[in-house]
């Protein structure tokens, strides 16, 4: 080859390492910190603030909530009111026109503990709402972790292709230029258009990826992202999986809701024996009874007690209660199931980090030594012992190379949040998030006593009701 090339060909490569370096720092060293790169933290703020899914299980829970303030008003007295209107026609004596208003009263003075068991059973439902509200928050924050890495991941790999794409584009020049004096065959040249083809694709290939990814934050976070910064906390990781998993079993709200269960179990199972016996129930009334005539009133009350139990059912009791007995068996079992699964998850978590902190150590010496092979194919190819081919192949491997790099980077990140995930510690509140923490014993503090519209704690929670919009 013409030896006065190859000072330009030592040019281009150069321009090629400089720009491919160039693109992998802006993509792995911290942006600016401006008000304009966007944290991790304030992307997982948003999506804690914005997510629908978290506000619809809020709901589910003041729901939830109600039904326990209903038990306990089971325990009281209820008071009504009834009224009526006769009309008489035939052989009647008198007036065939009547009318009488009432006051009942009815409430159950001793059933062996029925009724409290119901408002037990109506607060272990409450309670394991709130854990299943914070298994949702765990994976509305997971997803929001997913997309944010998932969007530096895709633009990180577009800046990496367009400098691919335009070192390659300068690369055919120079052999369309040296196939013009002569110094190469149309074999070198074609082989750089080729490459040039593939990066093209590939570019567009990345293009449509962030698309993708960009859509995803905005549906994960709530709006479109802006210029993301690197995470700049990675989560702790604990020292070895059984901390991880002890960890785990003590935290993970698939857990409570599991043990709660299995508690809710038992308080049916104690329902389905108090069944049998009997109830004390006191009634009292007050009615008053008129001639819409005129020519007759009268009015009187009563009160009495009575105490009634089941005898006979056809069986459905004694079946009621085998149920009870097999649905809390079913519940321990559950319990056994969700622990296997929770250790198995925290194990395969803790793994990935440990596989992605190597791969990503062994990223970076790919890179390294990816850099090292590209410049001695360079110098190689300048004195005429390399190909077009071999130096376009070598560009094509540190260019893989580096885009790995990036990935391995990303998915640390992802293990990392996920393995804290498995654990139960990826909520708003232990990762100190930036927002008003939602208190799920707010709306149930409220309601807790059952209390009536008409009272100064139902004016209170009448009016809390219109502030979000939900009465």
């Amino acid at each position: 080859m013409d030896q006065k090339a190859a000072p330009a060909r030592r040019g281009l490569a150069s321009k090629l390492k400089t720009l491919l370096a160039g693109a992998v720092c802006a993509a792995a060293v911290a942006l600016p910190s401006g008000a304009w790169a966007e944290s991790l933290g304030q992307a997982l703020a948003d999506a804690y603030r914005n997510s629908g899914l978290l506000e619809q299980n809020r709901l589910v829970l003041k729901a939830a909530d109600e039904d326990a303030a209903q038990a306990l008003a089971a325990l009281r007295p209820v008071l009504a009111w009834s009224t009526s209107a006769r009309h008489q026609y035939g052989d009647f004596s008198g007036s065939a026109n009547s009318a009488s208003i009432g006051l009942n009263l009815t409430h159950t003075l001793y059933d062996f503990g029925v009724g409290k068991l119901s408002v037990e059973a109506a607060k272990e439902t409450v309670l394991v709402t709130r854990q299943q509200l914070l298994s949702i928050e765990q994976q509305i924050l997971l997803r929001a972790v997913s997309s944010y890495m998932e969007v530096r991941r895709a633009l990180q790999t577009v800046q990496l292709r367009r400098a691919n794409v335009r070192l390659l584009s300068q690369e055919l020049q120079a052999a369309q230029d040296r196939f013009d004096v002569g110094e190469v065959t149309r074999t070198d040249v074609s082989q750089a258009e080729a490459a040039l083809a593939a990066a093209r694709a590939g570019l567009t290939s990345a293009e449509g990826s962030l698309i993708q990814a960009q859509l995803e934050y905005e549906a994960a976070v709530g709006r479109k992202p802006g210029d993301l910064a690197p995470p700049a906390r990675l989560g702790k990781v604990p020292a070895s999986v059984t901390e991880a998993v002890n960890i785990a079993l003590q935290n993970h709200p698939a857990m409570d809701v599991a043990r709660r269960q299995v508690t809710l179990a038992e308080l049916t199972l104690a329902q389905a024996d108090a069944v049998v016996k009997p109830s004390l129930d006191l009634t009292a009334g007050y009615q008053l009874n008129r001639d819409l005539d005129g020519d007759f009133t009268a009015k009187g009350g009563s009160i009495g007690l009575s105490m009634s139990g089941p005898i006979y059912s056809g069986g459905a009791v004694a079946s009621g209660r085998r149920q009870a007995v097999i649905r809390r068996d079913a519940q321990l079992a559950n319990l056994r199931v969700v622990s296997s699964d929770v250790q198995l998850s925290v194990g395969n978590a803790f793994s990935a980090v440990q596989i992605a902190r190597s791969a990503s150590a062994a990223s970076a010496e790919q890179v390294r030594a990816a850099e090292v092979a590209f410049d001695g194919v360079r110098e190689e190819a300048s004195l005429g012992s390399r190909t077009t081919l071999d130096v376009l192949t070598q560009e094509q491997a540190l260019l893989d190379a580096r885009v790995s790099y990036l990935s391995a980077q990303v998915d640390e990140v992802l293990a990392r949040y996920s393995l804290l995930s498995t654990m139960g510690l990826l909520t708003a509140e232990n990762l100190g998030l930036a927002v008003e923490i939602y208190d799920p014993a707010a709306y149930y503090n409220m309601v807790k006593n059952a209390p009536a519209a008409i009272s100064a704690q139902g004016r209170k929670l009448d009016s809390a009701l219109r502030a979000i919009g939900k009465e």
